[in-house]
C-alpha cells in the first residue's frame, strides 16, 4: 500500500513540474508570422504561424500548421486522395527565420493582444496539440490550412470572442480570384488549378473565408477586435524580413498560351490541308480524342474519387469529354457507325455549352486552353461534315 502510495505522489509531483514548466512569464509575448511567397507554386500563397516568445524562460519557439507526413503509409495515395493528415510543427524561431530569410521570404509579425490567462490557454492549446497523438490533421486547401488553424487557434484562446472586421481595402472575391492574387493566370500552375478545381470555387467567398490566404490573415487580424470591449485583437506589428527584390525572369516563350497557341495552329493547319486535300488525318483525330478523354477522366476521378472539396462541379469535362477515349475505335473503320456523326456534333455542342459556362460566370476556366477550344471547334466541324 506504501508503495502505490509512493508511486501516486511521485506521479502527482511529476506532474506538477511538467505544468510549472509550460507556465509562460508575464512577459511573454504571442505573435502571428506571416511569411511571404516563395517562387515555387506548392509556396506561392505564403505561410502562417505561431511564435511564442518569452525571454525570462529563455522560450522562443514557432509551431505551424501544414508539415507533410512523409512517414504516412501510401503517402502519394493519400495525397492524391486528399487523405492525407498533415501535422503540426514545431522549431526554434531562429532555424525558423534562418530558413525564410536564405529562401528570401518576407516575415511579418503580430504581437497579440491577449491577457495572461488567455496566452496560457492558446499555448496549452499548441502544447496538446503537438502531442503525437493529436499532431495530425485533414488538411483542405481553402478551409482547413495553415492560415486557417491560426484563425481558429487565436479564437479558441478567447473562447471565439474575436470580431473580424473588414479591412479598409477589403473587396469582395470569388476563391479562384483570390487565387490568382498569388499565381498568375498565364502559369503552368495556375493552368493546373484551373483545369483540376471546378466550379464550386468560383462562388462569391465570405469575408471570413478570405482567410484561407496567409496575407489575408494578417490583414483581418489587424483590424480584428475581441470581446464585448472591442479591443484590439494585435497590440504591435513588426517586419522581421524585407523580401530583397530580384528581377525574376518569365518568358511569355514558355507561358501556357504560347506553347497552346502553337499547338492549335497546328491543329488548325492539318485541318486546313486536310480540307484542301479532302482527306482526314486519322492520327490527329486519334491524337486529340486520346487526349481529352484521358484528361476528362482525371478530371472526374478528382470529382467522384477524391476528398477534395475543389474539384467538384469541374465543367472542363465538357471539352475534355470522358467518352472520347471509349469511342476511339470508330476511326479505325471503314465505315464508322451511323451514331458516331451525330456524336461529333454533341462534341461541337459541348464546347458551345462550355462557352456559355464561361461567359455567364458558372465557372473560370485556364486562359490558356482558349486557342485549344479554337482549334477543337474547327476540328469538330469539319469531322461533321466528313463522317456526314
Amino acid at each position: 500500500m506504501k508503495n502505490i502510495y509512493f508511486l501516486f505522489i511521485l506521479l502527482l509531483s511529476f506532474e506538477t513540474i511538467q505544468a510549472q514548466e509550460h507556465l509562460l512569464s508575464e512577459n511573454a509575448e504571442i505573435s502571428v508570422l506571416t511569411v511571404g511567397p516563395g517562387t515555387e507554386l506548392n509556396d506561392a500563397f505564403g505561410h502562417s504561424a505561431f511564435r511564442i516568445k518569452d525571454v525570462s524562460r529563455g522560450l522562443d519557439v514557432v509551431y505551424g500548421y501544414g508539415q507533410y507526413d512523409f512517414d504516412s503509409p501510401n503517402f502519394y495515395l493519400k495525397f492524391a486522395q486528399g487523405k492525407l493528415d498533415y501535422l503540426i510543427s514545431k522549431s526554434e524561431f531562429n532555424k525558423f527565420y534562418q530558413n525564410y530569410i536564405y529562401f528570401n521570404r518576407s516575415i511579418k509579425a503580430q504581437v497579440l493582444n491577449l491577457s495572461q490567462v488567455e496566452k496560457q490557454k492558446l499555448y496549452d492549446f499548441l502544447i496538446n496539440n503537438y502531442k503525437p497523438e493529436n499532431r495530425g490533421y485533414l488538411y483542405e486547401f481553402f478551409f482547413d490550412n495553415c492560415a486557417t488553424k491560426i484563425k481558429e487557434v487565436a479564437n479558441t484562446s478567447v473562447n471565439n470572442s474575436i470580431t473580424f472586421n473588414k479591412p479598409k481595402d477589403f473587396e469582395d472575391a470569388t476563391f479562384r480570384a483570390l487565387i490568382y492574387q498569388n499565381v498568375d493566370k498565364n502559369t503552368w500552375g495556375s493552368f493546373g488549378i484551373d483545369l483540376a478545381l471546378g466550379s464550386v470555387i468560383d462562388r462569391q467567398a465570405t469575408p471570413e473565408e478570405h482567410m484561407f490566404l496567409p496575407e489575408n490573415i494578417y490583414r483581418f487580424f489587424e483590424v480584428a477586435t475581441i470581446g464585448t470591449d472591442n479591443r484590439p485583437l494585435v497590440s504591435q506589428n513588426h517586419i522581421l524580413f524585407n523580401k530583397k527584390e530580384k528581377y525574376v525572369s518569365t518568358s511569355f516563350l514558355t507561358s501556357p498560351i504560347f506553347i497552346i497557341s502553337l499547338i492549335a495552329c497546328f491543329i488548325i493547319f492539318i485541318t486546313y490541308k486536310d480540307y484542301k486535300n479532302d482527306k482526314r488525318s486519322n492520327w490527329l483525330d486519334i491524337s486529340l480524342f486520346v487526349l481529352t478523354g484521358f484528361i476528362g477522366i482525371v478530371i472526374l476521378l478528382l470529382w467522384f474519387a477524391t476528398d477534395h472539396t475543389g474539384t467538384h462541379q469541374n465543367y472542363n469535362l465538357l471539352w475534355a469529354f470522358v467518352l472520347n477515349i471509349f469511342v476511339i475505335g470508330q476511326f479505325f473503320k471503314n465505315a464508322p457507325s451511323a451514331w458516331f456523326g451525330k456524336y461529333l456534333k454533341l462534341l461541337v455542342i459541348m464546347l458551345c455549352l462550355l462557352t456559355l459556362h464561361w461567359l455567364i460566370g458558372v465557372q473560370v476556366f485556364a486562359i490558356g486552353i482558349i486557342p485549344l477550344l479554337i482549334a477543337l471547334f474547327i476540328r469538330y466541324i469539319y469531322l461533321v461534315k466528313q463522317f456526314n
